[in-house]
């Protein structure tokens, strides 16, 4: 059960009582599974543009985001000002909701606060072994901790690479400056940092989600950096992330196989060549689809139908009803229905999912910003 909801972000709406048994033991295996879920026959072009026309528009969620503002600054400028990377591990979800908002809308405002998140948060850096900076965290009985940098710096280079992509923006000498001072501290401080300390042990983690941040990570760097030997260090992690990852049973690709309650769908365990059910939890399996949706808009190795897999899991399996929501991708235990930081995601792919999230119950400002670009992209 996610009880991450509290701190995180503003919640406007919400579930009640959250049931936590799970319904099947770890040995149920379903080695037996087909590799591949049935597909699914797809509407044509006008279809899609029809459906996409009825979507609520990016306004429509930008006020809902905007009911927090004030609450969101005067709770997350302090976790970005704290030395203790565990604070920086809550801000993320803020972080990602104000990069999906300037993505959606183009407006500086979110932008702004954005960069005030993150630049508060390189300023609370100080020195770490190796000649980099670093944080620490009281939680970790103040060791420095990859999970927590790599939580926080995935949406960190999003913001760069949206910066990126944003001519007005790349083009302002104010907001370039910025961004190259925020771009040499990613590479450097975060990536390098624990790529130098050992990838298997730092960067090619044990559980899928985990390895899937440092995949987003690669990934937005990827795209920015002005060095041939970073990026191609970059793109070895994302092939290594999608195909195989080092030490480990397979890659994000190969843990993908029918799902045992829906043949539509995916399933997926979060134990590297592993597939007992229950399999993957869905609370921590947002980080997976936080990584595949963006891999997937940036043209990697994911598809179209692995996309349409995925969201048959989130329609089908994971929330098969009103407020019915299942604390693991085989369907089985109950949850409370946290999708913002992940599955939201799924709705730019599909409008017929995009429009089953409006209906959607738990509501907190990373969702609305998620929704809001979302209808960005399906109504451009």
């Amino acid at each position: 059960m996610n009880t991450r909801i509290g701190r995180r972000a503003v919640l406007l709406a919400a579930v009640g009582s959250v049931a936590a048994a799970c319904g099947a033991g770890e040995d149920d295996v379903t080695s037996a599974l087909s590799p591949q879920p049935v597909p699914v026959p797809e509407p044509s072009g006008p279809e899609l543009a029809v459906a996409a026309a009825k979507l609520r528009p990016v306004s429509y969620w930008a006020g809902i985001f905007l009911n927090g503002w004030d609450f969101q600054a005067r709770n997350a400028i302090p976790l970005s000002r704290s030395k203790d990377s565990w604070d920086h591990y809550e801000l993320s979800y803020t972080l990602d909701a104000c990069v999906a908002m300037f993505r959606a809308t183009g407006e500086r405002r979110y932008l702004d606060r954005a960069l005030q998140f993150t630049e508060n948060v390189t300023a609370s850096a100080s020195a770490a072994r190796g000649g980099f900076l670093g944080w620490r965290s009281a939680q970790e009985n103040g060791d420095e901790v990859p999970l927590y940098e790599s939580y926080f710096w995935r949406y960190g280079t999003a913001l760069l690479a949206a910066m990126r992509e944003n001519s007005g923006i790349y083009g302002n000498s104010g907001y370039r400056t910025r961004y190259n001072r925020l771009l040499s501290f990613a590479e450097k401080n975060v990536f390098e940092k624990w790529f130098s300390r050992g990838p298997e042990e730092t960067i090619y983690r044990e559980r899928t989600h985990m390895t899937a941040h440092w995949g987003l990570i690669a990934l937005n760097l990827s795209r920015i950096t002005t060095e041939a030997a970073r990026k191609r260090r970059y793109q070895t992690v994302i092939r290594n992330v999608d195909r195989q990852v080092p030490g480990e049973g397979s890659g994000l690709k190969q843990q993908m196989r029918r799902s045992p309650v829906e043949p539509t769908a995916y399933f997926w365990s979060d134990q590297w060549g592993a597939a007992a059910r229950p399999g993957q939890d869905v609370s921590h399996g947002n980080g997976v689809m936080a990584y595949v949706v963006e891999a997937r808009e940036r043209g990697t190795t994911w598809t179209k139908a692995d996309m349409a897999a995925f969201s048959r899991l989130l329609t089908k399996v994971v929330w098969p009803s009103g407020t019915t929501y299942k604390a693991y991708v085989d369907g089985s235990g109950s949850d409370n229905g946290w999708f913002s930081d992940g599955f939201v995601k799924l709705g730019r792919t599909d409008p017929a999912v995009q429009q089953r999230l409006e209906s959607h119950k738990v509501v907190n400002d990373q969702f609305a910003a998620n929704m809001a670009l979302n209808a960005r992209i399906l109504r451009p």
